[in-house]
């Protein structure tokens, strides 16, 4: 099909979030009640990390717990960079999604990882264990905590149980920024997750062609906002790539009658109505997108006039056959 079917439009803000230099810490600042239950997901892999290769290591065990075997060796090529004896944030983000997992980045609060854990889920967490003038990088994996000994419990190194207290956690945390992500399994949501920001993590998985995994990740997401019109054409989309397009249908029609203001949502149920050969339904879905206009009507235009010149080259091919 020329045009293709429309990727959903998300608009991600820019959201800056200063960390500051603030003295007072986080953790110091929880209700007491917060968080009062201790918690420690003890079936949690580790793998020991090599030199300078923590970054393999946390991504290891946060991949083996979503479900995807693999070891530190084996993303080592995909996640460590040798001259800088490490791995950048946007390669462990890269290498979780290149495997099928949806990595979602926490917002940089304390709180927000914490109810990560308490939901089962091991969050990796950037670390500096040196000094701000003098890093030293390191990427843990939070797999429990104890408010009232004081304690966080991480995969860390070549400790399986690394315990130290919350403040002297969060400071060679805060030092790396607050920088924390889950990585999950597509059929599962974080505890904290957030529409906007998670679509648009999904929406990579689109771009790597990891339908399978997008589209449960999008019946997931639906679970939680049942009204996203993002979510409901990210479905559509999925399950029309792997060729389910009675399934795209319906994710389509859905999101026209939650949406009836989204021209998106009618030129793409357009288009699986003509691939299936219904193109009076198909004119009819997409006369609602070109009246709806707005800054796609160029697209909605290319489909009418594609839907057309199938339904043409059908009556023409049938004529033939009759001759």
């Amino acid at each position: 099909m020329g045009t293709g079917v429309m990727r959903p439009a998300l608009v991600l803000p820019l959201l800056l979030f200063v960390a500051g230099c603030a003295a007072t810490l986080q953790s110091g600042r929880l209700p007491p009640a917060a968080f009062a239950d201790p918690v420690e997901l003890e079936a949690i892999a580790f793998f020991p990390q090599d030199a300078y290769q923590c970054g393999p290591a946390a991504l290891a065990t946060a991949l083996d717990w979503a479900g995807i075997e693999t070891t530190p060796a084996a993303l080592v090529p995909e996640v460590y960079l040798p001259a800088r004896r490490g791995s950048l944030q946007l390669e462990l983000v890269a290498g979780a999604r290149r495997r099928g997992a949806v990595p979602y980045v926490l917002r940089p609060r304390l709180e927000a990882l914490l109810a990560e854990v308490a939901a089962g889920h091991p969050v990796v967490v950037l670390q500096n264990l040196a000094f701000s003038w003098y890093p030293k990088w390191h990427y843990a994996v939070v797999v429990g905590f104890d408010r009232a000994r004081d304690e966080l419990i991480l995969r860390s190194g070549r400790e399986p149980r690394h315990v130290v207290p919350f403040a002297v956690f969060e400071r060679t945390w805060r030092r790396g920024g607050y920088w924390a992500l889950v990585v999950m399994p597509p059929d599962r949501l974080p505890r904290t997750a957030e529409e906007i920001p998670y679509l648009q993590a999904v929406v990579e998985l689109e771009r790597l062609r990891r339908w399978h995994e997008a589209g449960a990740a999008y019946r997931a997401a639906l679970t939680r906002w049942p009204e996203s019109l993002a979510a409901r054409l990210g479905l559509g989309n999925a399950r029309y790539a792997l060729g389910d397009l009675a399934g795209a249908e319906r994710a389509y029609r859905a999101a026209t009658e939650a949406h009836p203001d989204s021209g998106i949502a009618f030129n793409n149920l357009a288009q699986t109505l003509a691939a299936q050969g219904r193109f009076e339904e198909a004119e009819h879905a997409i006369a609602r997108a070109l009246a709806l206009g707005g800054r796609h009507e160029a697209t909605f235009e290319a489909t009418f006039g594609e839907i057309r010149a199938r339904r043409e080259n059908q009556k023409s091919g049938t004529a033939d056959e009759r001759r």
